[in-house]
């Protein structure tokens, strides 16, 4: 890439707002994560009795809900980001691009 047009484009205010954004929204996502897993690997450490009791009268443990919990929302979390950088962030990136061309 030309050091002039990487120059420009850094001093776009539609970039500035691109970065900005997609930053926020990534260290917000990425705190909602490692509350999750670590809540998880806390609750297994300090809290053993309360996943290992039993859901009514089946023998389904709180575990094993808690778990896929934990695996549906990462999934849910990634297909939101991939959500939001389909539609906010490609049309910032095409208005960049548009504004350096």
């Amino acid at each position: 890439m030309d050091l002039k047009l990487a120059e420009k484009i850094k001093s776009s205010a539609t970039y500035r707002e691109l970065v900005r954004t997609r930053s926020r929204l990534g260290w917000t996502l990425t705190a909602l994560v490692l509350v999750v897993y670590y809540g998880y690997v806390l609750l297994i450490a300090f809290d053993r009795g309360m996943l290992a009791a039993k859901i009514g009268q089946g023998v389904m443990t709180w575990g094993m809900p808690i778990g896929l919990f934990v695996i549906l929302f990462t999934v849910a979390i990634t297909g939101f980001y991939v959500r939001r950088a389909n539609n906010a962030y490609d049309e910032l990136t095409d208005q960049i691009k548009r504004e350096v061309a």
